[in-house]
Parts: C-alpha cells; structure tokens; sequence
C-alpha cells in the first residue's frame, strides 16, 4: 500500500469519531484541570496518601476522571469494550498490566509474571492486541537492579561483558535472585512466542537500565529469529541511545536475530536530573529539546533505513515525528503497513494523531494500561505530571477538543 496519502493530524472529525459528546465535555474538563501545575502538584502529594489509607471517595473520584481518561479498566474484562471500540476504528491495542517497580517480595513478583502471562493468553484470542508491556521492576527487586547496573559500570569491558561479569560478582543469594527474575522472563517471551504476541520491555530509570538492557537483549537472541517477539524500549531524551540503537544494531547483525526496539522521548526526565545534581555526576539527559527532537528523528531513520534487521515501535506524541515517519517510509519505497513499522500513542492523548494514522491505512495503536486503581496510581500520576510539564501539549490538546466540540454544535450532533 502506498504512503503517498497526505495525512492532517487536525481532522478532529476522525480523531473523536469514538466518542460520544459527553466523553469530550469530560476529556475537555479534565485537561483544563491537568493545565494548572499548582492542582497537579497537590494531586501528587496528596492522591498515593488517600489510596494508602483506601479512602472511598478519591477512588471514586479518581476512577471517574484521570482513571476512565487514560486506563482501560480494573481488569481484562473490563478492558474488551475499550479493545472492541478501537478495533472498529482500525486502531490496536498494547495491553499493560500497570504494576509499577517495588520490593515486595518473591511471591509478588511471582504474582506479577503470572498475570503478564494471563494478558499474553488473553491478547493472543483477540484480533487487535498484537503487543503487550512489561516493566522489568514489576519482575525484580529494585535494589538488586541497582547493584547490577552498578556493577555492570564498573566492570569495564564490552556492554554484555560486564554484564557477565557484574552477575559473577553477586553473592551467592543474589545470584539465585536474579535468576529467578531471568526465569520469570523466560517463561514470559516463550509464552508470547508461542502465541505470537509480541513484549514490549519498558524502560527504567538511567541507574537501573543496563542490566535490563543487557537481559532484553538475551531475550531477543533466544526469540526475535522467526519472528520478533521482544521489544526493547529506547528513551531518547537520553544523550547515549542513539549510540546504543546502533550498537544494538550491531550484535544483532553479528548474531543474526532482528531488533526489536520501541522509541520513546522518556518519562523520569525531572527525576534523573534531580539525582544527577544530588549526586554530582553528568546528567544523562538531553541538554534541550532540539536535541532531544534531533536524535528521536535519526532513531527513526536509523531504524527504517535498516528495516530488514530493525523492527520499530514509533511511540511518539509529537506530530512532526509521526509525520517524518510517514514520509521515510514513502521515501523509502516501503508500504504504510509494513510489518516492521508500528506507530502508537498512549490511550487518552492525541487521538488526532492515532485515528489519522489509522484512517490512512497505517499499522498504529492505543498503549492502553489497566489494573486496580491503587496498582495504577503511579502510572496516572505520571501522566498527569508529564501532561502539565509539556509545553504546548495541554493546549493543543484542549484545542482540538474545543473544535470538535464546535464542530459538532455546528452539524446539530451534539
């Protein structure tokens, strides 16, 4: 199929023909709310303590906005009509199970591989949720992650070198801890092999990200042959991952399985500032925008340029971006829907970019979390910080509301 449609990101008319007047009055009203960085800040300091002590009312409230905004449900059935809606707009879904990163215990993490194995079964019996998410610190404790990322730096050596070499220098118990964290990913990806659903491994924060790193990229040499199954996720607000894609690149090449990767332009930006001027090191981030812009672009070019061994997760809320996408793939001579290009967008946020790309043909969809409200409060939170921090996204975002709120009101159809 041919790229050579022009694609506008302001047709408001295929961006909300799923909803209904009274979800874009709510999604208008919510992002009003978000817009003010004072109520987001209060939210965040009071909200995890009102769930801590199960307060009735913030849940209810909480499940009534941000919660039904940007979360597909409390559990995988409440998720289906979220699911069937946008299969019938052509759009997908990637389904995560929103347990965040602590330290809770073997038998939790034990827990959390088993219900990602219960999503992987679930995806594999409906026609659009051909992806689902993980985090690594759902499956590990963050401590020893920490220890291993440490290890790792100071090792010396090749990446997976160090990698080996971090894990020989573990203590006997730690050893068998971070095998039982290998294992719950095994059992993950052959399970999503088996069922060709493909894993997306999220990425972490910078002091924690290398032995995740390093044990994705195990994964995608056992299951990324016939077929690519793992998914590596890529923040490109960090100054080395584009040095990092193309090293990937490389050990792919070399070992002979194709890369699967998802670029992102990162989440934990605030924190791992914050951490960098504490401690007194560089910071990993990116010093501006342009250069964070700059380096996403050449990702996704990279990426296209070598298709055949790469297959690419565009997850990307930037116009521009998915637009350069669009247009490679033309310039490249390669259809809308190749089967090594994705692009995808968080459920709840720019739906003029989703349902555009969807309605010209392309392979795009929803990232779409669920799980019980106290579980998914460190993801919501997120979103509403990263939300109140863009600059530009919030009135973007309302003002594309507005105008097919005014549409509407014009054709009589509100």
């Amino acid at each position: 199929m041919s790229t050579s449609t022009a694609i506008s990101f302001d047709n408001t008319e295929y961006a909300f023909e799923y909803k209904k007047n009274s979800d874009l009055e709510n999604a208008h009203f919510l992002f009003s709310l978000i817009g003010k960085p004072w109520l987001v800040n209060l939210a965040l300091k009071l909200t995890p303590w009102a769930i801590k002590w199960n307060l009735p009312f913030v849940k209810l409230v909480l499940r009534k906005t941000i919660f039904q905004q940007f979360v597909g449900g409390q559990n995988l059935q409440e998720t289906a009509g979220v699911v069937n809606t946008l299969n019938s707009h052509n759009v997908q879904v990637i389904l995560d199970y929103g347990v965040e990163g602590g330290d809770d215990g073997e038998q939790a993490f034990d827990y959390a591989a088993e219900e990602f194995i219960k999503v992987i079964d679930y995806a594999a019996k409906q026609s659009n949720i051909p992806f689902m998410s993980i985090k690594v610190t759902g499956l590990s404790r963050f401590g020893l992650l920490e220890k291993l990322d440490t290890l790792m730096n100071h090792s010396g050596g090749s990446f997976m070198n160090s990698y080996s070499k971090a894990i020989e220098l573990l203590n006997d118990e730690e050893k068998k801890e971070w095998k039982k964290v290998k294992n719950r990913l095994h059992a993950i990806c052959e399970r999503a092999s088996k069922n060709k659903v493909g894993v997306l491994i999220d990425a972490e924060e910078t002091w924690i990200q290398d032995p995740v790193d390093a044990l994705t990229l195990k994964m995608m040499d056992l299951y990324n042959r016939e077929s690519i199954v793992v998914y590596n996720t890529l923040q490109l607000y960090r100054i080395d991952r584009l040095k990092f894609l193309k090293d990937c690149h490389e050990a792919a090449v070399e070992k002979g399985f194709i890369l699967g990767v998802k670029l992102v332009r990162g989440a934990y930006m605030e924190n791992e500032r914050k951490r960098a001027a504490q401690l007194n090191y560089p910071s990993p981030i990116q010093l501006n925008k342009e250069n964070c812009d700059r380096d996403f672009n050449d990702a996704i070019e990279f990426s296209i340029s070598n298709i055949n061994k790469i297959s690419v997760i565009v997850a990307s809320h930037n116009e521009q971006s998915n637009l350069y996408s669009t247009q490679l793939l033309a310039k490249n001579g390669l259809s809308c829907n190749h089967p090594h290009v994705h692009f995808s967008q968080l459920y709840g946020m720019s739906d003029n970019i989703t349902f555009n790309l969807a309605k010209a043909g392309f392979s795009v969809s929803k990232y779409l979390p669920f799980g019980p409200i106290k579980d998914v409060v460190p993801y919501l939170m997120r979103r509403a910080q990263e939300n109140s921090s863009v600059s530009g996204q919030m009135g973007r975002e309302l003002g594309l509301l507005k105008k097919e709120i005014n549409r509407r009101k014009r054709f009589q159809k509100f």
